[in-house]
């Protein structure tokens, strides 16, 4: 067996491993498992290795700033908070709530990211629509996980993934406006349309609405306040063109350091509830990465679209988009970002072709359970709120929203191109 074909085997067993779990073992135990083989074997070198991680630094930094805000405002009970309005403002109307749980899904996903969506709101509204009396909470919860991938590129922060796609080439964030504003109105706006009407069926309720407001206590002002400080922080990085890596990192540390100190609470709690295996995940992936780069196959990628994009970028668009879209469901989009991402590099492309990339690297996951990792974090806390829904099931409704949202929100952001 040669090296190259050993490298594509071992890298295929560790995506397949993350995605569908055999013996329930922990999607980081794949990758790393699989990147760890590579050097046992000699496939992949130390120093290569360690390349692979350091490019994954500003990812790494994010995911704890996120994750650790999104802990601490959980554990405050600013979610609940948040979910109990909705109920309440619902006035007994189904219909209304579902609008404003996709309202409440959107301003999560827009300035804390689609996986704080998936890990922080979607128990949140578990427990709402249980307190509600609601008999087929299904509706609610798909919210959370489609919202997640629809509106997770209208800024730089929305998605970790756009930060491995453009690397240290991030636009400004005025740029990244005047190019996906429009898109991504577009994607939510659709996906928002077409949920609704196929689960329409299921809003013919009334909804207890009788709740008193749950009070946000000290700490949950304090992690308000801190998200509030975080996003205008974050939107002036991106103004200024800065890494996002190590202000989200000390705009979540930061918080929840003042939620500790005004609630009077040990750290501990909070250390051991923050998923840290998702930095190994992506670590390893970026391993894996590496070494695929190391076969040539990125390369050859980078020349294709090199040479398409150069005879028609409007054409290249279409197939990067296409192709990233319906490939992040067969790999997931982490690590379909992170080849997207490495292909991308050192090449001189059309604007539209690396926009085309990044909303198929985001929305393409609608289709399926496994396409992102927030629907995969979004599977997990259903499960552990006693729901779940199939993957048939997943994909049957994937298929009536994503495949539409992504043809038009392509269009669109071509013809935006082109005018």
């Amino acid at each position: 067996m040669t090296t190259d074909i050993f490298i594509y085997l071992i890298t295929l067993m560790a995506i397949l491993g993350v995605i569908i779990r055999p013996f329930k073992i922990q999607e980081s135990i794949w990758a790393v498992s699989g990147a760890v083989l590579l050097l046992i074997f000699g496939s992949i070198t130390y120093q290569d290795a360690w390349k692979g991680i350091i490019k994954g630094l500003d990812v790494y930094l994010f995911l704890i700033g996120m994750m650790t805000l999104s802990e601490s405002a959980r554990k405050e009970g600013l979610f609940d908070w948040l979910a109990s309005h909705a109920i309440n403002l619902a006035a007994g109307s189904s219909s209304k709530l579902f609008v404003l749980i996709y309202l409440i899904g959107l301003a999560v996903t827009i300035f804390m990211s689609n996986d704080a969506t998936a890990v922080v709101l979607t128990p949140a509204v578990a427990v709402a629509v249980a307190k509600a009396k609601i008999k087929n909470p299904l509706p609610y919860l798909l919210i959370c996980a489609f919202i997640a991938n629809a509106a997770s590129f209208l800024l730089p922060i929305s998605n970790p993934a756009n930060l491995v796609i453009y690397g240290s080439n991030l636009p400004s964030l005025i740029t990244w406006l005047k190019i996906y504003t429009l898109p991504s109105i577009i994607s939510v706006c659709i996906t928002f349309l077409i949920l609704f009407r196929t689960q329409r069926k299921f809003l013919n309720h009334e909804i207890t609405d009788e709740q008193k407001y749950l009070k946000l206590g000290n700490g949950g002002k304090v992690a308000l306040a801190g998200i509030i400080i975080t996003t205008f922080v974050l939107l002036l990085s991106s103004f200024l063109h800065w890494d996002l890596g190590i202000p989200t990192f000390l705009s979540g540390v930061v918080t929840s350091i003042l939620i500790l100190i005004v609630c009077k609470k040990s750290p501990l709690e909070l250390i051991r509830h923050i998923s840290w295996s998702v930095i190994p995940l992506v670590a390893g992936l970026f391993i894996l990465v590496e070494a695929v780069q190391q076969t040539g196959i990125i390369s050859n990628l980078s020349k294709q679209l090199a040479d398409l994009d150069a005879t028609s970028p409007d054409k290249a668009a279409w197939n990067a988009g296409l192709i990233t879209a319906f490939g992040s469901n067969l790999i997931n989009n982490l690590p379909a970002g992170l080849i997207a991402g490495t292909t991308l590099s050192g090449i001189h492309l059309h604007e539209v072709v690396r926009s085309a990339v990044l909303i198929g690297i985001d929305l393409g996951p609608n289709l399926s359970i496994t396409g992102s990792l927030a629907t995969i974090l979004w599977i997990k806390e259903l499960r552990k709120n006693g729901y779940d829904i199939s993957a048939w099931q997943f994909l049957k409704l994937g298929i009536l929203i994503m495949i539409p949202t992504l043809m038009v929100t392509l269009a669109v952001v071509i013809l935006q191109e082109s005018l």
